[in-house]
């Protein structure tokens, strides 16, 4: 299926996930002309036009791309356009399909998202959970990467956690390994770049071969290598996997808590 804004579409906020997956979209060739970015600061998206209320129409699709935070604010006034005609799409972290169909009842669909950064150059994961028809919206989401769809809430909580904030985490390791570098004696900036193209090169090697991590890691470990002796301090019982797991579970946990937030607001 071609990806296609059914216009008239607004994008209700465009912060940096909204922002960069107009980028994608950009980069991807769809066409941006039916779709107006709704943003009280009135600060202009490139290539799309940006409004500060909302126009004088009956929208087609709507993508929620505030803090979710504020959606008991901004819902009411917005709810008064969302209407049978309409897909409703939503980047909130914690704000259930449930939570949506009670603040915009005749929305004709809802799906819930909750995309990375990679989106912005086509490398993008994008976990979806559909209440209704919301085919279009798919086709729309793999113009940005890979689509996963989704039986529950808790799917789309645990692949936010993994892939979602995980652009973070595998940032910051890849930080963190750049300082190690930087700690052997390599020039700081030379150690962060090197790191960078690792994963890079790591993650397009076990993609391109269709082979897991661990036979990855095995390959590059020679028996009593060096590689195998930093391995043994990642794979301690109190080591690497024990560390991501409570990071993880601090991610969902957190999904919760904003839930809870987004209810009693």
């Amino acid at each position: 299926m071609t990806a296609a804004f059914p216009a008239p579409a607004w994008l209700v906020g465009c912060g940096n996930m909204a922002g960069a997956m107009v980028d994608g979209w950009r980069r991807a060739g769809v066409d941006l002309s039916g779709v107006t970015v709704i943003r009280p600061s009135g600060t202009p998206v490139e290539g799309v036009r940006t409004v500060t209320t909302y126009p004088d129409e009956v929208p087609h699709f709507v993508m929620l791309g505030f803090k979710p935070q504020k959606l008991a604010e901004i819902a009411p006034p917005l709810s008064e356009h969302v209407g049978p005609a309409t897909t409703l799409v939503s980047m909130l972290a914690g704000v259930t399909i449930e939570d949506l169909r009670h603040r915009f009842p005749d929305a004709a669909a809802i799906a819930k998202i909750m995309p990375n950064l990679p989106v912005a150059v086509g490398e993008g994961v994008v976990p979806i959970l559909a209440d209704g028809e919301t085919g279009g919206v798919e086709a729309l989401m793999a113009a940005l990467g890979t689509v996963v769809p989704c039986q529950s809430e808790q799917d789309v909580a645990a692949i936010g956690a993994l892939a979602s904030a995980g652009s973070a985490y595998f940032a910051r390791f890849a930080e963190a390994m750049g300082k190690g570098g930087a700690g052997q004696g390599l020039d700081p900036e030379t150690a962060q770049r090197l790191a960078v193209q690792a994963m890079l090169g790591t993650a397009a090697y076990a993609r391109d071969r269709k082979i897991s991590m661990a036979e990855l890691a095995r390959r590059v470990a020679s028996p009593k290598g060096t590689t195998e002796r930093g391995l043994a301090m990642l794979d301690a019982p109190d080591g690497l996997q024990a560390l991501v797991d409570r990071t993880l579970e601090a991610a969902v946990r957190r999904g919760r808590e904003l839930a809870e937030e987004v209810r009693r607001g």
